[in-house]
């Protein structure tokens, strides 16, 4: 494994359980970059669509993760061949076929050790086995739930009304699984935020890099 210069912050959980919005504040009050490597999924699903190859075709899809440049911009945040990631990424035919793309064996190889580079002097990472695979020895690993109610309705918030949008979590937590195992990885500290605004587990999570990382 690629040797680290600087603390690497792990977060995992649930769609909609609140980890981009976590990541990102742990990222500016610690000043480290922030790596969101769903979006590494989801751009090379992009990618993959617009350039015609099968979501079924693991090789081919990480012939063409390699052909793609991931690294931290000045703002200390993921670019995409030199640009931030288009808010296209979301769109629900990347949603539909972004959990084929990252069952793949050589696709999660391929940028598993684009992650490892990205974090190698230190970074707040978000991902689904970014604990237990990427980074195992993270120097903290935080793993979120809340309630399927509440992750609906922030998704609601963040993408417009959708009385549908609990059963796609559910769908979409389904796929997943079958991928990486939906569970905390070994040593992760799971956080409730159901009920809980933004500065609340903020604070929480600062809390807990001040005993792990910092030994305040």
């Amino acid at each position: 494994m690629n040797e680290r210069t600087g603390p690497l912050i792990a977060i995992d959980g649930a769609a909609g359980s609140g980890k981009t919005t976590l990541a990102r504040g742990l990222s500016a009050a610690l000043g480290l970059p922030y790596v969101n490597t769903g979006l590494m999924y989801r751009y090379l699903t992009h990618r993959a669509l617009t350039d015609g190859v099968t979501v079924q075709d693991g090789p081919a899809l990480a012939r063409l993760a390699v052909t793609i440049a991931f690294s931290i911009g000045p703002s200390a945040t993921l670019l995409i061949d030199g640009e931030d990631p288009d808010p296209g990424l979301s769109a629900a035919e990347v949603e539909a076929n972004v959990s084929a793309v990252s069952r793949h064996p050589e696709v999660r190889a391929v940028l598993r050790e684009v992650q490892r580079n990205l974090g190698a002097s230190g970074a707040v990472m978000e991902g689904r086995d970014i604990g237990s695979v990427v980074f195992p020895d993270a120097e903290l690993k935080i793993f979120l739930e809340a309630s399927a109610e509440e992750r609906a309705s922030r998704r609601v918030n963040e993408r417009g009304g959708a009385e549908h949008l609990a059963a796609e979590l559910a769908s979409r937590d389904a796929k997943d699984a079958k991928v990486v195992a939906h569970e905390p990885s070994d040593g992760a500290v799971v956080v409730d935020t159901s009920g809980k605004g933004i500065d609340e587990v903020l604070s929480e999570a600062l809390a807990l890099v001040r005993d792990r990382v910092s030994g305040e």
